[in-house]
């Protein structure tokens, strides 16, 4: 396996039988960072891995003991990194261009594909712009609408402004809803294209429900369980779900809450809502448990791409209460299985889930129909479907 680290580059030809494309893949993040962005490319790679790719992953060292993986299935280049403000696990990648351009001429890809756009992505992009490779990225994370829950919304339009440069100087960018493909468009970016996310429903299914986790919630058979899942952050809008469990507690006599997560915002939720549980950071089974065992999911996040958790939650059996944008849009079918809050009526969130408490059974209802809606989004049609743009931007260099 061909190793390459931008302190000191270790360089082998791919086999010169390859069966298809060399793919230089550029992010900032990367499990085990816990973000939509590191586990959605982190399942592409996989994908195109098994399609017989051979892809370099670029990326930050996570740690001074990161090393680039040797049994991962590709190959690995690590660049610089420094914590990210208020997110020390999380690393922002710092510029690079010199190692990238030597990288890539001693070892040409056929295509770049930039998941990030800062420091390293931009550096990616001028290095692959130099040596005219064809380069395609990802339009992720509205960082754009972040900027104004961080007492930085001054910066909104300089931010729109480089990430549109950013991506209209790719051949194409892909996002993962048609909503966010025509606001993009109306914003002057071109080139974009739809690619659905997958969700796993071998791993969130409604069977990993679980007695025992809820009695460690001090959940009784009758109670109404809530679950939020995420960063718990400024941007997630959280005190939305304050007001939703506080609405339904009005009015049902066992009602509790789960926030399933971590980040800057604990110790003050856990302030101002002490009968909380907070389980933390989970993953893998013991995620999949939390979502089966919970009655009904809020998530009323308004700056989401897409939102993971809104289909794992649907996977796992778990209606929804979110606000009618992003992955909510698509794939919860309001009054079926979940419900949608339109976009600027913020008191309808609360009242919606105060009603569901006076009616819990129209929750169990919904449950019996969440799955359905997303067991089509199925991993290897989306890396599929990424392959099909590959090849035909690759065809054009």
């Amino acid at each position: 396996m061909t190793i390459l680290q931008s302190d000191q580059i270790v360089l082998e030809e791919f086999p010169a039988n390859r069966p298809s494309l060399r793919l230089s893949v550029v992010t900032e993040t990367w499990p085990p960072e816990i973000n939509g962005v590191s586990l959605t490319l982190s399942r592409l790679v996989q994908g195109l891995c098994a399609r017989n790719h051979q892809v370099q992953l670029i990326r930050p060292r996570q740690t001074q003991a990161d090393q680039a993986s040797r049994d991962s299935g590709f190959e690995e280049m690590l660049m610089r990194g420094m914590p990210i403000p208020r997110y020390p696990e999380l690393k922002l990648g710092l510029p690079g261009k010199r190692a990238l351009v030597q990288a890539w001429t001693l070892k040409r890809p056929d295509l770049v594909h930039i998941a990030t756009e800062g420091p390293l992505g931009w550096s990616a992009l001028q290095a692959a712009r130099r040596l005219r490779l064809p380069v395609t990225s990802d339009f992720r994370t509205n960082f754009h609408a972040y900027s104004q829950h961080y007492g930085l919304g001054w910066l909104r339009k300089p931010i729109v402004a480089y990430l549109r440069k950013f991506h209209n100087l790719t051949r194409l960018t892909m996002v993962p809803t048609q909503a966010l493909r025509a606001e993009l468009l109306a914003g002057g970016f071109r080139d974009v294209h739809v690619v659905a996310r997958g969700v796993d429903t071998q791993l969130f299914r409604p069977e990993r429900r679980s007695a025992d986790l809820r009695a460690q919630w001090g959940a009784s058979p009758n109670s109404l369980v809530l679950l939020a899942v995420g960063r718990l952050a400024p941007e997630k809008n959280l005190d939305m779900v304050l007001r939703a469990f506080e609405a339904m507690r009005a009015v049902h006599p066992d009602v509790k809450l789960v926030f399933v997560g971590d980040g800057p915002l604990r110790e003050s939720l856990r302030q101002r809502c002490p009968s909380a549980v907070f389980a933390g950071t989970q993953r893998q089974e013991a995620l999949a448990e939390h979502y089966a065992s919970a009655d009904l999911f809020l998530f009323p996040s308004l700056t989401e791409t897409f939102g993971n958790v809104t289909v794992e939650a649907l996977a796992s059996g778990l209606p929804v209460l979110a606000f009618d944008t992003a992955a909510a849009a698509d794939w919860v079918r309001h009054g079926a299985n979940g419900w949608l809050v339109p976009l600027g009526e913020d008191d309808a969130y609360p009242a919606i889930a105060a009603s569901l408490a006076q009616d819990s059974e129209r929750i169990g209802q919904a449950s019996l129909l969440a799955r359905t809606q997303v067991a089509q989004l199925d991993w290897q049609q989306v890396a599929q479907q990424v392959e099909t743009l590959f090849l035909q931007t690759a065809g054009t260099a």
